[in-house]
């Protein structure tokens, strides 16, 4: 459920982007703002929405919904990591490997010489 659910997230993710791309500017439409044109149109100097902003907009709240349910079944009460169990133990060996100390065979080798003034 969860993989096909985080398959559509990312299909909308990009389908979001494309149409937010291919959309035209406003900066044409600038002029009816103050005026200019027809700007006495029922739906305001812009117009009605077009296809591509109706297009946008299904595709924001689907995008919405997909983070909404994600985050739902991700979360998991009383769980203290995120992280998948098979990382946590590669994780935990790599730590006690690495917490073992370190034997020097010859100790007076090792040791830094004493300033002298």
């Amino acid at each position: 459920m969860t993989t096909l659910l985080l398959i559509v997230h990312i299909v909308v993710c990009f389908a979001l982007v494309l149409i937010v791309l291919l959309q035209g500017g406003k900066g044409a439409d600038i002029g009816a703002t103050f005026g200019a044109g027809s700007s006495q149109t029922v739906f305001g100097a812009t117009g009605g929405q077009s296809f591509m902003g109706k297009l946008t907009t299904g595709a924001a709240v689907i995008f919405m919904l997909t983070s909404l349910l994600l985050a739902y079944y991700y979360a998991k009460p009383g769980a203290d990591s995120i992280m998948p169990e098979s990382i946590g133990q590669a994780v935990s060996q790599t730590e006690k490997s690495t917490a073992e100390p370190v034997v020097v065979p010859n100790a007076e080798e090792a040791t830094p010489p004493e300033k002298t003034k």
